[in-house]
């Protein structure tokens, strides 16, 4: 494959698409439009850095994604979020040009991926689930490899190495060998050997599966610098919730389709205001009181459930409404949690029988 030449890095624009209503497809409501071509900022129309439009990519009988439309905005942090088999890694596959859709077409840095193969190669950065450094190698020689592959110019590569390792605080590990890095500083490693030749777009296929969370907090901290001092357009997919959040938007798929798209406050605000749960010394009594109140509220397993905006405030209300002695009580707030469930059916944890992923493996192995 034809190696990019690496330009001096630029910085642009933050612009983060945000719909005026929110995109939803699924058992939970009507089908709705996704976002065109241009995805929309606070400027006007600006092109998408990525962009899907009825996406499709079938292994035999298995539809590993169906039908999969969405934008992408410079400098936006877009995630998929979706369990084990969904159809997130074989989207970014797709995306980066490692395989071919069966339908519908996809655009990367303003590129076909199917007709300009190369010029979207030449515009990404991609950081696999598996980890791809050479563990013989020091850090430093694993980023001049790359360096090589793609053909930088000898006069740039010494400052962009440099440059990469200040971004993930590796600095000071750039002449030790790989082998002697810990999981997640190998992770930030191929995050600076994925922006080394100043993409356009970086993929983040699981970036943090493995990590600790205080692992994974670091390493998200050198992502969104990356993002913030280099313009760079962060996709990612993951099944982590936590992660998940540090998107701009989210793209719930499930079973190779998205069924919602939004902003992570506006995808918490459709599944509800939140709730409080209380624990009495007589449930029934307290039921009836707060009902009388014309307050929705309803028996759970274990005290009573009452579903209001902004719980905390009216935690005092509440007892008093209630009228008996109130044990406990608990304000809930939405959570991803709460809206994969609401979506989907099912929580993300769930995993049963064969997943997609092992039949989409059996498939090619097959082939």
């Amino acid at each position: 494959m034809p190696a990019p030449r690496a330009t001096a890095p630029a910085r642009c624009q933050h612009v983060k698409a945000m719909p005026a209503q929110p995109q939803i497809r699924g058992p939970a409501a009507p089908s709705a439009p996704q976002l065109g071509g241009v995805a929309r900022g606070d400027g006007g129309g600006v092109p998408a850095a990525v962009e899907a439009i009825h996406l499709s990519k079938s292994y035999g009988e298995i539809e590993a994604v169906r039908d999969v439309s969405f934008t992408v905005a410079p400098g936006e942090v877009f995630a998929f979020l979706g369990p084990n088999g969904a159809g997130k890694s074989t989207t970014i596959n797709m995306l980066c040009t490692l395989t071919l859709p069966t339908s519908g077409e996809a655009r990367v840095a303003g590129f076909d991926v199917v007709r300009q193969p190369k010029a979207v190669r030449r515009k990404i950065g991609l950081v696999f689930q598996e980890q791809t450094l050479d563990q013989q190698l020091t850090a430093e020689e694993n980023l001049r490899f790359h360096a090589v592959l793609y053909g930088m110019p000898r006069e740039l590569v010494a400052p962009r190495v440099d440059r990469v390792l200040e971004l993930v605080a590796l600095t000071e590990r750039r002449s030790d060998l790989v082998s002697t890095f810990s999981g997640g500083m190998a992770r930030r490693l191929e995050i600076a050997r994925a922006m080394l030749h100043t993409p356009s777009v970086l993929f983040l296929d699981e970036p943090t599966l493995g990590l600790d969370p205080q692992t994974r907090a670091l390493m998200w901290e050198d992502v969104l610098r990356m993002r913030d001092e280099e313009g760079v357009t962060v996709f990612l997919t993951t099944h982590y919730m936590e992660e998940a959040e540090y998107a701009d938007r989210i793209a719930i798929i499930d079973h190779g389709q998205i069924v919602a798209l939004d902003t992570p406050d506006r995808l918490r605000a459709l599944v509800g205001s939140g709730s409080v749960e209380l624990q009495t010394a007589d449930d029934d009594r307290a039921l009836g009181a707060l009902l009388a109140e014309g307050l929705d509220a309803r028996r759970a397993k274990d005290g009573i459930v009452v579903f209001v905006a902004d719980g905390e405030s009216w935690v005092p209300r509440l007892i008093e409404i209630a009228g008996v002695p109130v044990r406990t009580v608990r304000v809930h707030r939405p959570t991803l949690d709460d809206v994969f469930l609401h979506f989907t059916g099912r929580e993300i944890r769930e995993q049963g029988g064969v997943s997609r992923s092992a039949m989409v493996r059996a498939w090619t192995t097959r082939r």
